[in-house]
């Protein structure tokens, strides 16, 4: 795979630094071309999907690398879903192949075993063994490591939590599979220069890879020649370590994260040197002014701020010095985007004027949600102008500023999480006649979900009734999406039309803030 290495990146630096070792450039090459031939001897083809179910590691970028260069999509699914919900990705999605790490072999064998999976053709066990599944070292290494001819750009499809339901997959209506893989190192390279990030630095991945801001934070870099040092799980004091023994230039984070590194002992604090650190992006969830005061003046003006979603990638922008002048702001929008703010009305609202934020791509990218039409639409205004459901303003100076959250997302440690999903799996329990579930404040994770619930006739309110409704729903989704808590109401505030009122239960837990998200 030649094109992943261009004349500036040394072929023996590392590329690829975890727990467990390390990956020179040269040897992601190796390994790619391999997992290409491997892949093209089973009859995968572009425009083919896989599904990687896995934790943060350096074959995970091996293999995003191979699918990028052969035409592939690739599913990054979310290694907190129960087996329930990585059955019907992998179904929903149509992929033929599943690669899943041993770390989660309970759930990757039961999502197998409930014959949900039509399209699969073939399953392999990563970092480990899991009944039934192929060994990924031995699949890997029987692939040629000749380069392989006619690369072709393929990319991945994020899986968000539905408003509605089911995780829905984000594809761009400009669909690039099959198209020269020269454009993925001009998104890199586009990328790594916008956000300030060296193109011979070091990355630090410290949240899930399957989010699509860690992805584009640290993949995106590592294909412009950055070096990636991933850990699977975050620890704060183990953060600021690594950032000084592997002379770290960039990261990304959230304002959870935030949190943690400075609730760390003076001492822990004060070794810290962070001389290498060039920018420090943060985005996913609200910050509170006074956590990012603090970062800014523990690490210098590194610590910048994006808006953006899955949906839209980064929409706006703002680095240290200019929150500095705007506390609050999310910055302005890039120079390939339009903001709008749109009144209830429909019309254009005016500066310092809240309405919902919509966005429109000006070089014409769009997106889809995967077979959902109708959601597509609702997102949409117009054809290439979408929102993401939050409430804004812009100022005199065009600098945008968060004011609410339109839409019904709950974003706990900057990961969205949609009400109606665990209202559905609520509705399942025998002792439940309705249910509705929101966020209040949490000042570590912003937000916690709290569940509001009505029982049907013959059951009663208890401890132990919430401990059995918490634990139904952690049977059927992954555990950050159930209740913390359970309020037990007599009736649900709802309209004779059934319009639930969600407002009179969310608002009492967030008088008194000074915030409404």
């Amino acid at each position: 795979m030649a094109k992943l290495i261009e004349p500036h990146i040394g072929v023996d630096r590392p590329a690829l630094i975890d727990e467990d070792g390390e990956t020179s450039f040269a040897e992601l090459n190796t390994r790619a071309n391999r997992l290409i031939n491997a892949w093209r001897a089973m009859g995968l083809n572009a425009g083919d999907v896989i599904a990687v179910y896995a934790g943060n590691c350096r074959e995970y970028y091996e293999i995003m690398v191979a699918a990028g260069h052969t035409g592939l999509i690739y599913v990054p699914v979310n290694w907190h879903f129960t087996a329930e919900e990585l059955a019907y990705v992998i179904d929903n999605a149509e992929a033929k192949l599943l690669i899943a790490d041993a770390r989660f072999a309970d759930n990757a064998r039961a999502a197998i075993d409930r014959k949900e999976t039509p399209t699969l053709r073939r399953c392999i066990a990563l970092r480990g063994t899991i009944e039934g599944f192929d060994d990924y070292e031995a699949f890997l290494t029987a692939g040629a490591d000749i380069e392989p001819d006619a690369q072709t750009l393929g990319g991945p499809m994020f899986y968000t939590s539905g408003t509605t339901g089911r995780p829905k997959g984000v594809r761009s209506t400009r669909d690039t599979t099959g198209q020269s893989v020269e454009a993925l190192q001009m998104m890199s390279g586009g990328l790594s220069a916008m956000l300030g990030i060296p193109s011979d630095g070091t990355t630090l991945l410290c949240g899930p890879v399957y989010h699509s801001a860690q992805w584009a934070f640290s993949m995106l870099p590592l294909l412009a020649g950055s070096t990636v040092v991933s850990r699977h799980r975050f620890d704060p004091a183990e953060t600021l370590t690594l950032i000084d023994a592997h002379r770290v230039t960039n990261a990304h984070l959230v304002p959870t994260q935030f949190h943690r590194l400075l609730r760390l002992d003076d001492d822990i604090k004060q070794r810290f040197s962070g001389k290498s650190l060039v920018a420090v992006w943060h985005g996913a969830a609200p910050c509170p002014p006074e956590v990012k005061r603090r970062m800014i003046e523990w690490w210098g003006p590194v610590v910048h701020e994006y808006y953006g979603s899955t949906e839209g990638s980064i929409v706006t922008t703002v680095r240290a010095e200019e929150w500095l002048s705007k506390p609050g702001t999310v910055g302005k929008p890039s120079p390939l985007v339009e903001v709008r703010i749109v009144k209830e009305d429909g019309t254009l609202a005016g500066v310092g004027e809240a309405g919902q934020i919509y966005v429109k791509n000006r070089m014409g990218t769009d997106f889809q949600y995967h077979k959902e039409p109708e959601k597509t639409a609702a997102a949409h205004i117009e054809p290439g102008v979408f929102t993401f459901g939050d409430i804004g303003y812009l100022d005199d100076d065009g600098y945008l500023f968060m004011s609410d959250r339109k839409i019904d997302m709950i974003i706990s440690g900057g990961v969205n999480i949609y009400p109606a999903e665990i209202e559905a799996v609520l509705m399942t329990h025998p002792a439940v006649q309705d249910a509705a579930v929101f966020g209040i404040p949490n000042d570590e994770f912003g937000e916690e979900v709290k569940a509001a619930v009505q029982l049907r006739p013959g059951h009663s309110a208890s401890a132990a009734v919430a401990e059995a409704l918490i634990t139904h729903c952690r049977a059927h989704l992954a555990g950050y999406k159930a209740p913390k808590s359970i309020d037990f109401v007599a009736d649900m505030p709802r309209h004779e039309t059934g319009k639930l009122y969600k407002r009179i239960l969310r608002d009492a837990y967030w008088q008194g803030t000074g915030r409404n998200i």
